[in-house]
């Protein structure tokens, strides 16, 4: 049937305006963006085995490393849908990984303060 069209044909079809991203650098991202979601997953597990006890002065760096979390995730949600190709849709989810990795960051720097000022006391 020649009117059939693969969906990339269509997605090039449909937003010929649009510029796309090509797809071995966007396959490139997706695999820097599951890398350190991993390893930000395995922080916060090995933290949670911290022989340390929590205390409430854990409480803000574990909501900046959850938030951080989902939103990395959310991130890799983005680029694994077929219209992350288009540079609008790759934007917003190289924004929201900058975003999650800058509140993971953040999370992992009040957690490492945290154990420090209950280690000195």
């Amino acid at each position: 049937m020649p009117d059939q069209q693969t969906r990339s044909e269509t997605l090039l079809n449909t937003e010929e305006s649009e510029p796309l991203v090509e797809m071995l650098f966007r396959n490139g991202t997706l695999t820097v963006v599951g890398i350190l979601l991993s390893f930000s997953l395995t922080f916060i597990t090995q933290w949670a085995h911290n022989p340390l006890p929590w205390g409430l002065v854990d409480i803000p760096a574990v909501a900046l490393l959850v938030a951080g979390i989902v939103g990395q995730a959310y991130a890799l949600v983005i680029f694994l849908g077929h219209d992350s190709l288009r540079r609008q849709i790759y934007d917003k989810g190289s924004r929201w990984f900058i975003v999650g990795l800058c509140l993971t960051a953040a999370g992992v720097v009040a957690g490492v303060v945290a154990d420090f000022v209950e280690i000195v006391t």
